[in-house]
Formats: C-alpha cells, structure tokens, sequence
C-alpha cells in the first residue's frame, strides 16, 4: 500500500507540473514506478490508477484529438481557491498584490465580515444538530478556515462561534459616551495573553466590530501605540468627570476605519508586539496563503516577519504548516512552537 501511495504521490505530482495534457510516455518518465516496465503492463497499472484517483474526486481528465491522448489534472480543479477577506464593496480588507500560483491559474473565494459571521452561526447550527460525525465536520472545516481568515479562534470548537459575544449594554453605551466626547475611562481587564487582570487608565478612540466581538480601540496616556482591548474582557469601566472638557486629542491622521480593517487572531489584543521570523522552506498552497501575511526581512528572501501581540494563537496557526516553515526568532517563541508541537506529535504517537 506504501508503494502505490507513493505512486501516485509522483503522478500527481507529474500531472501537476504540466499545464497542459501530458502523454503517457511522458508520465512514464516522471513516475519512477512506471519506468522499467513493459509499455503495455504500465499503461495497465496507469488506468488503474488513474480510475482509482478518479474515484477519490480527483479529476484527471483524458484529452484525445487526431494526433493522440493526453492526460490532463488543473491546478484549479485540484488545490482548494485561495481565502481572502473583502469589505462590503469587495475590496480587499489587507491591500497587496493578491496570492497566486505561478500560472494564476487558482482561484479566489472572498467573504465580508458579515459573510463569515453567517458561515459561523451557520456552523454552530449544524454542530447542534447533534450529529456526532456532523459536528466533528464543522470543527474541522472551521480550523480549515481559521488559516487564512479572522475566525477569532474558531479552529478549537464549535462553541467558539455560536452567535455574537454576549456585551453589557451599559459597558458599550458607556465606551460609546467616552470615545464621542473623548474622555478617559478606568477599568478591570482581562489579559488573555497573560491571565492577569489589571487596572486600565485609557484613552479610547473608536469602537468596532469584528468576528463576532467588540474592541475598543485605545491608547494609554502618553504613549503613540494604539492597541486593541475586547469589550467582553472589561469591567468596571468608568468615564472621566466633566463631560464638556475632552481630556485628550486624537492622533492626526488617525482613522478607525483603517485600524480596524480585518486581522489575523494573533495580531489583536493588548499585549506588546513580537517580531516573529519564519522561514518558508517549501511552496504550497497554505503557505502562499501563509506568506503575503508577513513583510520581507532583508538579506533573507525565504523569512518573512509578522507581528505578533498574542503567541500562543499565532504557534497555533503555524503548526498547520508543518515542515513547509521553521519558526526562527525570538527564542522564547521558537521554543513554544516546538513545545507545542512535540505535544502535538506525542498524541498522535499515542493513538491506538
């Protein structure tokens, strides 16, 4: 069984290479395990591999005209579309050059916000069917799905995305007062990141909505950075004294419309930003998605950097990679990236 999956791992791989139908002697001299043999006994372990593949949804195409036969399998018909975040007017939620293979030839599925939220309670619907073969589906197409787009951390359970966060309604309608009239708040918050709950003395800027919560987006007094704190993780918020006196400026040039276009689930939060290098050592499909993420680190054309306030969810959206990427830097997250994935590794290693 090794043998033939192997077999047909060099098949495909042939077929994928060539835009174009590709004869069955060219295929001999691509799968190692059709050479050496006589042509009429390849050409009967080709069909049959060829019908089983067929069987398992793979579409191999036969492309026949006066001059012969060929064997043809699309890129596009094969690999998965690539996942792309959009504004309502389809416009890209993270500009750049869109990813792509090298012929262009896959295809793009782009969700808005509200799109996603309907594909998730969609998801939490059909998981509370009460199917237990239904509702490990959705788990893993939600992981699947994590990848490349803002879930917010969809890829564990189903529980995680069963409606719109639960909010206090005086805790938005307060945040709402202070960021209008541009008052200070106080509050408790809850630490993800750390576990902690500390005391916050803030300046909020804006409210906005994304995957399925509220954030407030806010900077502390005296510093420049503005980062992200979810409402559900706030309490006890108070707004400053004096309502017909702001306590603070905004930042020139400052726009809650772009701070809060879509993001990755490690790059929200409160905590301070990690540089992160990862190095690409194979191309494939996840990580084309995986790459137009980070900025190019220089003197390094194969590691790319990516900004990281929360480490535990972005180890998490690596390991999917496999060994297509090494984590290189800082050392405390390469060290929790192999943690993990010795952990990862050891419960498979366990199962019967």
């Amino acid at each position: 069984m090794a043998a033939k999956l192997q077999r047909w791992v060099d098949l495909l791989a042939a077929l994928l290479r060539h835009r174009y139908p590709v004869s069955l002697e060219e295929l001999m001299r691509d799968v190692p395990d059709y050479q050496g043999q006589e042509h009429e006994s390849m050409r009967r372990k080709f069909e049959r591999d060829k019908k089983e593949l067929r069987e398992f949804g793979i579409p191999i195409e036969t492309i026949g005209d006066d001059e012969g036969v060929g064997y043809r399998l699309r890129m596009r018909d094969f690999y998965l579309p690539y996942l792309q975040l959009v504004d309502e007017e389809r416009v890209p939620a993270r500009p750049g050059r869109l990813p792509g293979d090298p012929w262009r030839q896959l295809a793009l599925l782009q969700f808005t916000s509200d799109e996603l939220r309907v594909v998730a309670e969609a998801a939490a619907r059909v998981a509370a069917l009460g199917d237990p073969a239904l509702a490990s589906d959705v788990r893993t197409a939600l992981r699947k799905l994590a990848v490349d787009l803002p879930m917010d951390g969809a890829a564990s359970t189903v529980e995680h995305v069963h409606g719109t966060e639960q909010h206090n309604a005086a805790t938005l309608a307060l945040l709402g007062s202070a960021v209008q009239a541009r008052k200070r708040i106080t509050c408790t918050y809850h630490s993800i990141g750390s576990d902690a709950r500390s005391e916050r003395n803030l300046e909020p800027l804006g409210l906005f909505f994304l995957s399925r919560a509220w954030y407030l987006a806010a900077r502390q007094p005296g510093e420049k950075l503005v980062k992200n704190f979810r409402v559900s993780r706030m309490s006890g918020v108070k707004v400053g004294t004096r309502p017909e006196s702001p306590d603070f400026e905004r930042p020139a040039g400052w726009s809650l419309q772009q701070h809060a276009r879509a993001r990755s689930s490690w790059e929200l939060g409160d905590d301070d930003l990690v540089d992160v290098d990862v190095h690409f050592l194979r191309d494939t499909g996840a990580t084309a998605a995986a790459v137009r993420l980070g900025t190019p680190v220089e003197g390094s054309p194969d590691t790319l950097r990516y900004q990281v306030r929360r480490i535990d969810a972005f180890v998490r959206w690596l390991l999917p990679l496999g060994d297509a990427a090494e984590l290189v830097a800082p050392a405390p997250v390469v060290a929790e990236w192999r943690r993990l994935a010795g952990a990862t590794l050891a419960v498979y290693q366990e199962a019967p």
